[in-house]
């Protein structure tokens, strides 16, 4: 969708269709609403006094305008009360609208660019949400359907400004919004993408062409490189498949200076089968998105490059099939991580944690001051959470403490769970160094506290995003289906690190 900042008001506009705000328990018209409803013969004001319009939030209500304004059709989107408006809300009712008028049909719409003075909604702030939320809540993933669709995309938006002295940062704000939206839908297409098709050759594609395009630094290490560095936990879970793994770095340079601020490390399953312990079959199709947290690292860093934030950034993606071949590797088998420890495998389905340990490892070599991980790791994890929040695991309260800050800036809930000492003792092996699953209970705690163990003392936070990665039917301006969680809280992140770093 296009998205343009145009001088203009509401009435003017000769967009199909115009969207409009109100607030809840507010009768008296302000702003856009109040010439709106003067050119509509006070219509409006006589819908919110007879109650039918009442605001609420995710409330749209349609009028027609029966030609006395050039647009057709007028939506008036609820934002709930004026109190409580946060930036969220307004993202989910800029989506609502939207969906509401593909349904009827609109190709260009526009919607007002008034700036309420509440709730820290400045004018960068207002023209950032809203493009984020047109944009994230209009995508669908119809690449392989062949029939026709009745519904009319909308292909071009208008965020019409009454005053010019908020025109240059809402143009600001848009950008910003339309840059990480774009990571967002990224991800989401690799996520929905079949896992015939988006095989670990394919990411590596993917991360070569972000390179290229956004002036980033990449390497792809093959599995004879894997051998040299010692991955096992990587060529582990390669074993039983017939397609190449593949290890891929980006690197962000955007500051002055040596060190790397901060590695994103990302699971890169491209499906996952359990492997020897195999998976019910029931619902293994999903199993495509297990590389979403592979896929999430590629869009943030991408993000943060066209960001131009000041900030020494990595990516790192070890990516690979899980399957049950004649090859593959077996309960009881013991294999070597990359830093030399050794792991006893119980189960074969708790192979993320394996290609993570080297990567983790991989980090560590590059002298990385933070780690984050992402990784759609375990169904506990979903069992605790749902598929509402992110489960935040860390070894440093600064560090996770910013990151679950910067989910909530960005609309993605993060919940941080322990990390007792106690939990570690389930993770013991009698025959190695530690096994690979700590058993029924607590089963995301001790998944984390495996992976600890590879992060060193380099403050770490372990984001399992195994419930938030993708759903079951449509929420807000996420769809059904891959959700693109938690680019925008890492972006978030790394420019908020990047004002501490340059302070």
């Amino acid at each position: 969708m296009e998205i343009n900042i145009a001088r203009g008001n509401i009435i003017s506009s000769d967009s199909e269709a115009v969207i409009t705000f109100h607030f809840e328990g507010e009768t008296s018209l302000k702003d856009d609403m109040e010439l709106l409803d003067k050119a509509l013969a006070g219509n409006l004001s006589d819908l919110v006094s007879k109650g039918e319009i009442k605001g609420k939030f995710k409330e749209v209500t349609q009028l027609y305008t029966f030609g006395k304004i050039p647009a057709s059709r007028v939506y008036v989107a609820g934002l709930g009360k004026r109190s409580e408006l946060d930036t969220e809300k307004l993202r989910v009712a800029i989506s609502e609208a939207l969906k509401s008028i593909r349904r009827k049909g609109s190709t260009a719409v526009a919607v007002t660019g008034f700036v309420p003075e509440t709730a820290g909604l400045n004018a960068e702030t207002w023209g950032k949400v809203l493009t984020e939320g047109s944009l994230l809540g209009t995508y669908a993933f119809k690449k392989y359907l062949t029939r026709k669709e009745d519904e009319r995309e909308t292909q071009r938006l208008i965020l019409l400004v009454n005053d010019e002295s908020v025109l240059g940062p809402i143009e600001k704000g848009s950008l910003v919004g339309r840059i990480i939206a774009e990571a967002v839908n990224l991800v989401r297409d690799m996520v929905n993408e079949p896992g015939n098709v988006m095989t670990p050759t394919r990411m590596a594609e993917i991360a070569s062409d972000l390179a290229q395009k956004y002036g980033l630094g990449i390497k792809i290490l093959e599995k004879d490189d894997m051998l040299r560095l010692g991955m096992g936990g990587l060529l582990g879970v390669a074993q039983g498949s017939q397609q190449p793994p593949k290890f891929i770095v980006l690197d962000y340079q955007g500051r002055i200076g040596e060190g790397t601020d901060i590695a994103l490390v990302g699971k890169g399953i491209t499906f996952d089968s359990g492997g020897i312990s195999i998976k019910p079959s029931e619902g293994m199709g999903d199993m495509k998105g297990d590389m979403a947290g592979g896929a999430a690292v590629m869009g943030a860093i991408s993000a943060v490059a066209q960001l131009k934030a000041q900030i020494n950034a990595i990516a790192i993606v070890p990516a690979t099939e899980n399957l049950p071949g004649g090859n593959a590797f077996k309960p009881g088998d013991i294999i070597r991580i990359m830093n030399g420890k050794t792991v006893e495998i119980i189960s074969t389905d708790a192979e993320g944690r394996l290609i993570l340990a080297d990567a983790l490892s991989y980090a560590l070599e590059q002298k990385a001051q933070r780690i984050i991980d992402v990784a759609t790791l375990t169904g506990a994890c979903r069992i605790a959470l749902g598929d509402v929040c992110t489960g935040a695991f860390s070894n440093n309260e600064e560090l996770v403490n910013l990151v679950i800050a910067s989910g909530r800036n960005a609309g993605e809930c993060i919940w941080q769970m322990p990390m007792n000492e106690e939990y570690r003792e389930q993770n013991k092996s009698d025959v190695a160094d530690i096994k690979n699953t700590g058993g029924r209970y607590a089963g995301a705690i001790t998944a984390a506290w495996f992976l600890r163990e590879f992060a060193g003392d380099t403050p770490w936070v372990h984001l399992d995003i195994a419930g938030t990665s993708m759903l079951d039917k449509e929420r807000g301006y996420n769809p059904k289906g891959a959700t693109g969680v938690p680019v925008r809280t890492l972006v978030d992140l790394m420019v908020k690190l990047a004002e501490r770093i340059k302070s």
